[in-house]
């Protein structure tokens, strides 16, 4: 197992979820833009920890095994019908 393969598994998922914050938005928490080599290596450790990790994958992510996985629109909507509802207000 490559030094990368073997940081990425030991990766709290905190930091995964920074990573993956900064390459969705294309900033880090400090609203300083990533350079394209920091995109790019933020990308590949995203997917690295998804294929190591990712028991629950969501719509269009890479699952645990490194398989790509994309749920259909009938999927997303069971999965979140099925969800608990936190509140609902009636608006006047």
């Amino acid at each position: 197992m490559s030094s990368l393969q073997q940081a990425i598994k030991h990766m709290p998922e905190e930091v995964y979820r920074k990573l993956r914050t900064a390459v969705e938005l294309g900033k880090w928490p400090d609203g300083s833009v990533l350079t394209p080599e920091q995109k790019e290596s933020s990308m590949q450790a995203v997917l690295l920890w998804q294929a190591m990790h990712n028991d629950n994958p969501e719509h269009m992510t890479i699952g645990k095994g490194g398989e790509l996985v994309m749920k259909s629109k009938s999927e997303l909507r069971r999965q979140f019908r099925d969800e608990a509802e936190i509140t609902r207000q009636k608006l006047n």
